[in-house]
């Protein structure tokens, strides 16, 4: 499950904004700003949700679950283990 700071941090990554993001998820925008105001896991239309996934993984984000290993080599950002989030 992808969680909101996951897609604002996927969306830093890119320099990309949310009506980028809603345009080639085609999404509407309030559609986004409600996945990414959300707290934690973001819940939702499974297929808004799938294409969010595809639209910053074709922009070259590889999104990572809980405990995943990357299957890459690229840069990335996570927390450290046991590390809480401060908003959480």
């Amino acid at each position: 499950m992808i969680t909101s700071s996951q897609i604002r941090a996927a969306r830093a990554l890119l320099g990309m904004d949310q009506k980028t993001l809603a345009e080639r998820a085609g999404l509407s925008l309030p559609t986004i700003q409600r996945m990414e105001a959300s707290d934690g896991q973001v819940r939702g239309v499974v297929d808004s949700l799938v294409k969010v996934v595809e639209a910053l993984e074709g922009a070259g984000i590889e999104l990572l679950g809980e405990g995943a290993v990357s299957s890459g080599g690229g840069r990335g950002v996570r927390f450290r283990t046991g590390k809480v989030p401060p908003n959480s």
